[in-house]
Order: structure tokens, then sequence, then C-alpha cells
């Protein structure tokens, strides 16, 4: 729960009186959602924080970072578990772990889309979820977004909506892959649909392989959101093996695939401490109260090529943070051959590694357009 809450010069006093008032009614439920939090044991959290207090480092972002590695060797029981259901209850269980590590009681919200969501497949016609799932999810996202806005403008904190953002694109997704099936059906030549017929779902899933994709352990803390098919495959073999468990392919090698990303993250990861804290763009001192670094009339009062370059350096390693979220995840779900995308059906042939392909940093870094 907020500290303050900070009301904007614009927003009418009697609007705002409400906005602070429906908060209030909203934080009130978190001590009733406070016992969820099932999953991480207090010594752990006591343990990060004294690791936090050592080091200087917030405990939201050590929070972020421990859970991105964690899901190596999660990805790595993962690969030695047998094919079925308790992959999915594997991903559920330990996705579920994650959120509640990083950010407690807020991992609420995503149970709440997933089971919203999941009872509008169940109850409502595919023609209306095309439109209604991607409106409810997109909404709750929006209102996420806009309540850390209103509670924390210009300050900088981990929350939900981090996470919300891949649920949303995964939940958006399944609408249309509902939808596409039921087209398909009645118009095998429905140009838009075939075009996605390999993701389209002709049933909707069990709650458990549901969840499991949602909750995707490798994927819940920085994407990439893929079709629940990409994840039903990975999980049941299929992209793997024919259905008289023959292999479909020669099966390429995870090391490299693992590896590379993994490395890249690190790498990543000591380029946005070593120049985010040669080049910090917020107080240093208290980054959630204080003026930022770059606002600062000391600042401000330097040539405008100094400010422009100090500035843009200080973005390049903000940017790394990121960087490392999607390079890890791709690692991660390279792992257990999420992140392969299977063979050829004819050839045989490898189809490379594109499943969780996350980020092309050089690409990305010298794009002729933003």
């Amino acid at each position: 729960q907020p500290q303050k809450i900070i009301m904007f010069d614009t927003i009418p006093p009697s609007l705002a009186t409400v906005l602070d008032n429906s908060l209030e009614w909203i934080y009130s439920f978190q001590e009733v959602l406070e016992p969820t939090v099932i999953l991480v044991p207090n010594i752990l959290r006591q343990g990060v924080q004294s690791l936090s207090d050592a080091i200087g480092f917030d405990v939201a972002t050590l929070n972020m970072t421990l859970a991105l590695f964690l899901t190596y060797p999660l990805a790595a029981i993962m690969n030695m578990l047998p094919y079925g259901p308790i992959r999915h209850y594997f991903n559920f269980l330990f996705g579920a772990f994650l959120i509640q590590f990083v950010v407690g009681v807020q991992w609420i919200h995503q149970l709440i889309t997933s089971l919203v969501v999941y009872a509008m497949f169940c109850v409502l016609p595919r023609r209306l979820n095309r439109y209604l799932v991607p409106t409810f999810v997109m909404l709750y996202c929006v209102l996420g977004h806009l309540h850390r806005q209103y509670t924390n403008y210009l300050g900088w904190d981990l929350d939900f909506t981090s996470f919300q953002m891949v649920i949303t694109q995964k939940l958006y997704m399944m609408a249309y892959n509902l939808y596409d099936a039921e087209v398909l059906q009645q118009n095998p030549d429905d140009r838009a649909s075939k075009k996605c017929s390999k993701y389209a779902l002709s049933s909707l899933p069990n709650i458990l392989e549901y969840l499991g994709y949602t909750f995707s352990f490798s994927c819940i803390l920085s994407g990439p959101a893929f079709e629940y098919t990409v994840y039903e495959q990975a999980c049941t073999g299929t992209h793997m093996y024919a259905k008289d468990g023959k292999p479909l392919g020669k099966f390429p090698s995870r090391f490299l695939p693992t590896l590379i990303p993994f490395l890249k993250s690190v790498t990543a990861m000591a380029l946005f401490i070593v120049i985010g804290g040669a080049f910090p763009l917020l107080d240093t001192v208290d980054p959630q109260n204080n003026t930022p670094t770059i606002l600062t009339e000391t600042f401000l009062s330097n040539p405008w090529p100094y400010r422009l370059a100090y500035t843009w350096i200080g973005l390049l390693s903000i940017r790394m943070k990121y960087y490392l979220a999607w390079l890890s995840s791709e690692g991660a779900n390279n792992l257990w051959y999420q992140g392969f995308a299977g063979f050829e059906e004819k050839t045989g042939e490898s189809l490379g590694w594109t499943n969780a392909k996350n980020m092309n940093i050089i690409g990305f870094e010298t794009g002729s357009s933003a």
C-alpha cells in the first residue's frame, strides 16, 4: 500500500476525494488477502532483506533479479519432468511462487484476471469474447498503470503491472485463438483465421492447463507471451515426438541457446550497475521523493551537449535492466525446450529457437526509427 497519495493540481478536489476514498476501500482488502501469500516463507523474505541491506540494493529490484535467475534451476527441473499434467502443476505452482516472492499480495491481480477470463470463456460465446476479453484485460492493465501514476507520479516501484502486461497479451491471444477455431469450423477458407490456424483452439483447456499457461514460471516475470499451443506443445512434447512416440527429428542441443542469453543477461546486469552508478538519473539517496538528478539546478547549469550525453548514457543503463529480464527469460524457456519451435513437418529439419526470442539488442539500439 502506498504511503501517500499524490493529487495532481489539475484534478478537481471533489474527484480527488472520490479517487482517494475508492483506493482506501480497495486497500482495505489487503489484510484479508495477505494469507493467500503462502508460498514464500518469512525466513526467505528476511534473508533477502538482510542481503539487500548488506549490498545496498533496493529489495524490490533484488527480488526481481533473484526470481529471474531462479527460473534457470526451475527450468532444469521442468526438463526432467515427464510430459503431462505434472508440467501444468509445476508451471502454476512456481509461477505463483515467483510472483508472490516479488510483489507479495499483489499476486492476486494475476489470479483474479485469470479466473474472471476463464469464467468468460466458459459462459460467453466466442464471437463476443474476442471483444469482451481484450476489453477487460486491457482495462484492468490500464487501471493498474493509472493507479501507479496517481499514487507515485514520476517515482519508481515494482508492482503487479509488470506481470499484468504479460498475462494481458496471453489472454488477448487466447480469446482470438478460440474464436479462430470456431470460424474455421464454419468457413475453412476464412483468410484471417486460416492464417492463424496453427494456433486455433477447438476446445477450452481445463483449469489446470489454463492456469499453467497464464502462470508459466519461465514467462510470467518478463514474457515472452506466446499462444497457448506453443505452451501446450512444450508440456505434452508434441513438438518433439510423433503420436507413436518417435522423434520428429534430431533433437538440437539446448546448451548454447540457454548459455548465450544467460551470459548476455549477466552482462546487461553488470552494465546496468556500472553505468547506472556512474550516470544516475534519479537521486541516489531517496529516488522516490527527492528531485531527479537530471532536474536539479546544478545539473541544468551544465552545457546542453553534456546534459544530452549524460542523459542518453543514463537511459542506456535503464534499458539494460529490461534487457536483463528479457534475455534471462529467453534462456530459461530454451532450457526446457519451450523456446524450441519444433521440426519442419516434411524434412524433419529444426525450426530453431524462435519461440522465446524476446529482444534483438543490436537491432533495437541501432534502429533507424524509434
